[in-house]
């Protein structure tokens, strides 16, 4: 498979191992997804993108199905509002869509928080950039590349 994406153009300039997956037809859940991948639930990695304040954004990363804590959030970042951002503000600041959102290559810096599940697994995945085409790859090889980030408890 040779899919080119702005985050597998990341990874081979950084010399960070990984291995593309195509998926074969659309996912309707984490669960498909994790499955096809032959994968566990808590071995997707989502980012998640919060508006802080007008033009202020943070990602989230978190593995699987967890639930992020707005209140351990909120107490984390001393705030006492948040918001998720739109599909339009994700495209926006991050340059992916929906679905296929990765902390890697973003267009401008974004403060990173990296909840303490992403840390569980030893093998995980992570959006590519495109839609339907996920980055598998070691979660040592996976922090390497993300560089610096904050971590803490942020899910229920």
């Amino acid at each position: 498979m040779d899919r080119e994406t702005a985050v597998t153009r990341y990874l081979d300039e950084n010399e960070i191992p990984y291995r593309l997956f195509q998926h074969h037809g659309s996912i309707h859940s984490l669960e498909d997804a994790a499955e096809e991948r032959g994968q566990r639930p808590g071995q997707i990695i989502r980012s998640i993108l919060f508006r802080l304040a007008q033009g202020e954004f943070l990602m989230v990363l978190v593995a699987g199905p967890q639930q992020i804590s707005w209140r351990s959030l909120r107490s984390y970042l001393d705030i006492s509002r948040l918001t998720m951002a739109s599909e339009e503000e994700v495209s926006e600041v991050t340059g992916y869509q929906i679905g296929a959102v990765s902390p890697f290559a973003l267009p401008n810096p974004i403060r990173i928080l990296v909840d303490e599940s992403v840390f569980l697994e030893e093998e995980i995945s992570i959006g590519s950039g495109i839609r339907g085409l996920a980055v598998i790859m070691d979660r040592a090889d996976f922090l390497d590349a993300l560089g610096v980030f904050e971590s803490g408890y942020f899910i229920e």
